[in-house]
């Protein structure tokens, strides 16, 4: 699910933004809105306070809601900044596209700033030269995406506006507002006009309230791209470079990152193994769907349906010290019988496997190689390989088990066992 966020038209090549003061535009006429009736889906959307007046919604509004507006790019701005929890309901129409591009509007989708160096603009108008069908420039794009090493990354390093070329040419990594930007602008340097749209992807559904949760995680950007015959067509770059990164929640995300050393090893393996718990997911669940009762049903009422609402949970009269202090208990009580049962369950596989693990690298220490306490396996297992070449293959196989047996939502006893089997086999001396 993409939910809209902002739209931006001004482009300064690896940096985009939105207007300081945004377009309104009419809502689609009636025989545009008659067409996208039978796809049109219903929000009721409670959104967080953050001082600014963007307001997202499932990809794309197209219905005006009252004190806010529908601004040129098909996204809702609010009259006043959103200082408090905002209730709203809106509806959305993946079927809904402009079939004409205003003359002037068409001029801002092709500006791009005079720093392009000659290097990026010779790879935009390389594909032009091969084709000049928009859709044919699109293809290319994302074929020199795919094919030319690039790399997902949430901590690359600081890019500067003017910083396209070394991304391009020479760095190749980031994430997806990196991706998002350098293609929106080799878009426009190809004669595609584009633009960037800023928002959220995914977010996780709670079955226990029947609502979707989007966090701030889940924030995403991708670029829109206008085509002729299909006019303002979504274009997400970042799912050539990372296909599997839009399709991870949180859980996985954590897990991922914990086997490829990217996090703290202790921490990131603690927190992964707590967030994919069923125990765990059950009781947040909860909790979150307390919140949104909360926000939706005490909050956003007036005095004497939050008292009814009270009173039909029983704690009508009692104070709001009494309920947060209530509430408190409730939850350190869970999370405590939590943390006794993981403990539990999870220390003796867990102690199994480091110890195998430990004797492997004593092993790998007779033959010249010793681990250094801050080194993760997967750092150890890559230097390790290089300096005993004969053994590199055993050495990244059982680092690899070792990263499952600590890391992988699941792992079983045959794996356990393979990996004592394993560690066993690993020679302690050369010769």
């Amino acid at each position: 699910m993409y939910w809209r966020g902002v739209v931006m038209w001004h482009c300064e090549g690896m940096e985009w933004r939105a207007p300081y003061a945004p377009v309104a535009i009419s809502p689609p006429n009636q025989g545009t809105r008659q067409s996208a009736s039978g796809h049109a889906i219903r929000q009721r959307i409670t959104i967080a306070p953050h001082d600014a007046r963007w307001m997202f919604a499932l990809d794309r509004p197209f219905e005006v809601l009252p004190k806010a507006m529908l601004a040129r790019g098909n996204y809702l701005w609010s009259a006043q900044p959103i200082r408090k929890a905002r209730r709203y309901e809106v509806i959305s129409s993946p079927q809904i596209s402009e079939m004409k591009l205003q003359p002037r509007e068409r001029r801002e989708a092709l500006d791009v700033p005079a720093s392009i160096s000659p290097a990026v603009r010779e790879l935009a108008q390389s594909w032009t030269a091969q084709n000049s069908n928009p859709r044919a420039i699109v293809n290319s794009a994302l074929q020199f995406f795919r094919a030319q090493g690039f790399r997902y990354s949430l901590s690359p390093g600081e890019y500067k506006k003017n910083d396209l070329e070394q991304f391009l040419f020479h760095r190749r990594v980031g994430f997806c507002e990196h991706y998002a930007a350098s293609f929106a602008t080799l878009m426009r340097l190809a004669a595609v006009p584009a633009r960037v749209v800023a928002g959220y992807l995914g977010g996780e559904y709670n079955d226990l309230g029947g609502f979707v949760l989007v966090r701030q995680s889940d924030a995403h950007a991708w670029c829109e791209v206008w085509l002729p015959d299909s006019g303002w067509t979504r274009v997400d770059p970042t799912t050539v470079v990372a296909p599997g990164r839009a399709s991870l929640d949180l859980n996985s995300f954590l897990a991922r990152n914990a086997a490829t050393g990217e996090l703290n090893t202790r921490q990131s393996a603690f927190v992964a193994e707590l967030f994919r718990s069923a125990i765990f997911t059950n009781v947040r669940l909860a909790w979150e769907t307390l919140n949104y009762e909360w926000d939706t049903r005490l909050l956003g009422f007036d005095a004497d349906v939050q008292e009814v609402f009270l009173d039909s949970i029983g704690i009508a009269n009692r104070g709001p010290l009494f309920l947060v202090v209530e509430i408190l208990i409730v939850a350190v009580a869970l999370l405590l019988t939590y943390a006794g049962w993981m403990q539990l369950r999870t220390r003796s596989r867990r102690d199994r496997a480091k110890g195998l693990y430990d004797r492997f690298c004593r092993k790998i220490a007779r033959l010249g190689v010793r681990r250094d306490p801050w080194e993760g396996p997967s750092d150890f297992s890559r230097r390790a390989a290089q300096s005993l070449p004969d053994e590199a293959e055993r050495i990244r196989e059982i680092s690899n088990i070792y990263i499952a047996l600590r890391y992988a939502p699941e792992s079983t006893a045959i794996l356990l066992d393979r990996f004592a089997k394993d560690v066993s086999a690993f020679p302690s001396h050369s010769g």
